[in-house]
C-alpha cells in the first residue's frame, strides 16, 4: 500500500521485478508466471463484470501504463509496450505487443530486456 501497489498474494511467480514504486493494480484472479518485470501505472484485471482475468506466461516484460484485461492469455518470453491496451490473447512467444488496441509490433529477444533470467 505504501508504494502504491495493489497486488494480491499468489498472483505472481518467482522472480518478480518492480523497478519503481507507483500505481500497480492486479486482480486476484490473474496469474503471472516467473520472472515478470512490471512497471508503474499498470493494471491487470477483469473486464465487464466478468471474474476472468489475464493469464500471463513466464519472462514477460510489462511496460509503464500497460492495461491488460479480460479473459486473455499472454505467452512466454513476450514484451508489452508502454501504454498498450491488451484485451485479446497473444499466445505466441518472442513478440512485442503494443498499441490501442494491441497488436504484434515485431519480434523481440526477451533476454535483452529482462536481465535477471
Amino acid at each position: 500500500m505504501k508504494l502504491g501497489f495493489t497486488i494480491p498474494e499468489n498472483v505472481f511467480g518467482p522472480g518478480l521485478s518492480i523497478p519503481h514504486y507507483g500505481t500497480i493494480v492486479v486482480n486476484s484472479n490473474a496469474k503471472v508466471g516467473a520472472n515478470c518485470r512490471i512497471h508503474v501505472c499498470t493494471n491487470i484485471g477483469a473486464s465487464g463484470g466478468s471474474s476472468m482475468a489475464p493469464i500471463i506466461g513466464d519472462n514477460v516484460y510489462i511496460g509503464p501504463g500497460a492495461k491488460i484485461y479480460g479473459n486473455v492469455v499472454i505467452g512466454n518470453n513476450n514484451a508489452i509496450a508502454a501504454n498498450a491496451a491488451v484485451n485479446k490473447s497473444f499466445e505466441q512467444e518472442g513478440v512485442l505487443i503494443g498499441g490501442v488496441p494491441s497488436k504484434i509490433i515485431g519480434e523481440i529477444d526477451i533476454k535483452k530486456i529482462i536481465k535477471h533470467i
